[in-house]
């Protein structure tokens, strides 16, 4: 025989309440038929567990019931691994009677007498336990702990606690809580989703399996990207557009701003560029009519400048409802960096291209770039020099344009000189150091008796 007794369950569920002596109850019965048992119950630690009778006689066939109690109050659950036990050991007891100081020596003693019966394992339950495993900084197994905890949790305590779980970016606790029931898709009464909790944790184990169990994304109220962008989070970007090809890349917030507004805002150039590259709309305006563009020029983010000009097709010229420009919010806030790139530099080449020596000098005193290309590649100079504005052309050169920069399809700005006829110029240019590449011309059919001029003069 391998034991006296058999208890009604495997594991030992005890509700904690904070301040209170908790409690749990179960049962043992007897399976001798025509002999009594006594039981000795003890636990791996007294000073936490404890039963107010540590002896049980139990008549043949018979069935006692058995508390066991928190020692003391408290107001956190004393978990700790490995597991408290109940032990359970018997004896039988022919007579069916015998004193304490009886019992007490029969279990005193080691011997084929004494019967190991069972050890139960005991876990706290409850809401208490759930929240105290949820905030833990311990390095408690959650995973062991949290399956029981929630056994005695209803349907609302669960979602809250999924939420709490997602918060705190663990995604061990929102498995086990997804398992038991909680639902993914259930939000707040602000409408926020718990899978915006977990975005904003940072956490991508987290919104993977929040994606796994079957998260639906609702464009008009999950703003996820834009948490990824503020964040500076290409990971999490990448998982969504991932999980959900129908992701809106430009979703608005309740300032009409998209991600990439955000990104802008923060300057984060990498993911401004994912952002473009998977088809978000850099010419986009928010509910003032800011542009992503409006909002890197306002921070002085000039990368992300660059980026954007590069890729939108008006933002550089769009007005906000105040009325600014990105140069003039720009010039506001004092990013001189930022002037050429928004403004000065088509000045100045406006201004090249009248040949405005006043207006150059201002314009290059301000910051713009003497040698800043526009969309054909063509600087100041090529401009100056095409137009055969010579006292431009001695303004730019003298402030640093370089002579042989090439644009777009090749050509030098002494190159354009020659072909517009702008002999003056050319002559200046040739003087100044700049390349005369007569064979070069020749093949691109400039007028051979204006090479011989030029030759000749050279």
């Amino acid at each position: 025989m391998d034991r006296l007794v058999k208890p009604d369950l495997e594991e030992l569920k005890l509700c904690f309440i904070r301040g209170q002596k908790s409690c749990a109850t179960f049962k043992l019965t007897n399976l001798m038929h025509t002999m009594s048992v006594v039981i000795s119950l003890s636990t791996t630690k007294p000073s936490v567990f404890s039963f107010s009778h540590p002896f049980t006689i139990i008549p043949p066939l018979s069935t006692a019931s058995f508390t066991l109690f928190l020692t003391n109050s408290c107001d956190q659950p004393p978990l700790s691994t490995p597991l408290d036990t109940v032990m359970v050991k018997s004896s039988m007891l022919p007579t069916g009677k015998a004193s304490l100081d009886d019992l007490q020596r029969l279990f005193s003693r080691t011997g084929r007498h004494i019967f190991k019966d069972a050890k139960i394992p005991i876990f706290l339950v409850g809401p208490q336990v759930v929240e105290f495993l949820l905030s833990s900084k311990t390095l408690l197994d959650v995973s062991l702990f949290l399956p029981k905890a929630i056994s005695l949790c209803g349907g609302c305590q669960l979602d809250s606690f999924l939420r709490c779980a997602a918060k705190n970016g663990n995604s061990h606790c929102i498995s086990a809580l997804i398992k038991a029931g909680s639902d993914v898709n259930r939000r707040d009464s602000d409408g926020d989703s718990v899978m915006s909790l977990a975005v904003k944790s940072g956490n991508l184990d987290c919104v993977q399996v929040l994606i796994e169990s079957g998260y639906t994304i609702d464009n008009s109220a999950d703003w996820f990207l834009h948490d990824a962008s503020a964040m500076n989070r290409m990971d999490l970007m990448e998982i969504l557009c991932l999980g959900y090809a129908d992701i809106d890349l430009n979703s608005i917030d309740s300032q009409g701003r998209t991600p990439l507004h955000i990104a802008a805002i923060h300057g984060h150039v990498e993911v401004i560029q994912f952002l473009v590259s998977v088809g978000s709309d850099p010419d986009m305006k928010d509910s003032q009519g800011w542009t992503p563009l409006h909002f890197a020029a306002h921070q002085g983010h000039v990368e992300a400048v660059v980026f954007l000009e590069n890729h939108s097709n008006f933002a550089k010229y769009a007005v906000t409802k105040q009325g600014n420009t990105a140069y003039e919010l720009a010039t506001d806030k004092g990013h001189y960096r930022l002037y050429d790139l928004l403004q000065l530099g088509d000045t100045l080449h406006r201004a090249a291209r009248k040949g405005d020596v006043a207006d150059i000098k201002k314009c290059i005193a301000e910051g713009a770039n003497v040698n800043g290309r526009d969309q054909n590649g063509w600087t100041p100079l090529h401009r100056a020099a095409f137009k055969g504005k010579i006292e431009g052309v001695k303004v730019l050169v003298k402030h640093g344009a370089k002579l042989d920069l090439v644009d777009d399809y090749g050509h030098t700005p002494l190159y354009l000189a020659i072909e517009a006829g702008q002999k003056e110029v050319a002559m200046y240019l040739i003087a100044q150091g700049a390349k005369a590449n007569l064979k070069s011309f020749k093949a691109k059919g400039v007028f051979s008796c204006d090479l011989d001029y030029f030759k000749n003069h050279h």
